[in-house]
């Protein structure tokens, strides 16, 4: 029986992950941080599922996890590490707190890098263990090509998370180790559907009261009718086990849609974004116009050796 490691296995995707991965016959070790999570899904999943309590943010519990494994797997190798668990830190970017960023990036690409480092030789790094080497399958985000307002830090992780698995991929090719990236859209879960909506009135006098409130209802409209979260274990089941896979995925609802919003001028995206979400200048536009009679105005033009970018 092959084994596979999937963080964040308590809620979402991981755990529809983990159920679907133990029902195609692997044995998956599930980390979770509470106990009880754990206690629920061996019930839920059966003895194909072993829980692994440790937080991504815990250097030495992922440690305790991974000797763990390594003494279960018996001088075999691991076929699949699924590196789902992260967390998601929204807010202006002026006003999100350094103490904010930081927990955004411990949990979402440090602690990604902790159990990918700790994970690593049970994939066949280290040599001495028998069995053909394992993949690593890194969820990533739509959020990890493009940024969105109010989401800066969770886009600037899922932006790490893109070039630290470019990166490592290709430094596993010495261990025939691939790194498959996973980047879904907005996934149905009951977390859509939990909580009362914050109070905005709070924000009465912020220049920011606006967009904020127009961007939550626009992602709990897009959560709502998001991909379903067995699409995306499907697919992470096919980036462990396909004998052909690509080294990246994006899988979203409304694709032809996609299609067209990646295929339009980034300022031209910009504008669309900034309408949907009520972002409106509060400062007017200084004019680029010469201080010159009219019938002799010019607009200023950059150095024809810039590059134009957008």
């Amino acid at each position: 029986m092959k084994s596979v490691v999937v963080t964040g296995a308590s809620t979402g995707i991981g755990e529809t992950t983990a159920k679907y991965l133990a029902a195609q016959g692997f044995k998956v070790y599930g980390s979770v941080r509470k106990s009880e999570d754990g206690a629920r899904l061996r019930q839920e999943i059966g003895e194909n599922f072993e829980p692994l309590i440790f937080d991504v943010t815990d250097e030495a519990a992922i440690k305790v996890a991974a000797a763990k494994v390594r003494a279960e797997l018996n001088g075999q190798t691991l076929a699949g590490l699924v590196n789902n668990a992260g967390i998601a830190v929204s807010g202006p970017f002026l006003e999100t707190s350094l103490d904010k960023w930081r927990k955004q990036f411990e949990a979402n690409v440090i602690g990604l890098v902790a159990v990918t480092q700790a994970f690593a030789p049970l994939l066949g790094a280290d040599l001495s263990l028998k069995g053909e080497p394992g993949r690593i399958v890194m969820i990533s985000s739509v959020a990890g090509k493009r940024g969105n307002p109010f989401a800066g830090p969770y886009s600037a992780s899922k932006h790490a998370v893109e070039g630290l698995s470019e990166s490592l991929r290709r430094e596993m090719l010495l261990f025939g180790i691939d790194v498959i990236v996973i980047g879904p859209g907005p996934v149905k879960t009951p977390i859509w559907g939990k909580g009362a909506a914050p109070d905005f009135s709070k924000m009465d006098g912020s220049a920011y009261r606006k967009p904020i409130e127009a961007a939550y209802h626009f992602m709990q409209e897009l959560g709502k009718n998001g991909l379903p979260p067995e699409d995306v274990a499907k697919l992470i089941h096919h980036a462990l086990t396909g004998s052909s896979v690509k080294t990246r995925y994006t899988i979203t609802p409304g694709k032809f849609m996609r299609a067209i919003i990646n295929a339009l001028p980034v300022r031209m995206s910009d504008r669309i974004i900034a309408k949907r979400l009520k972002i409106e200048r509060l400062r007017p536009l200084i004019s680029l116009w010469r201080a010159k009679p009219a019938h002799e105005a010019k607009l200023i033009s950059p150095p024809r050796n810039m590059r134009r970018d957008a």
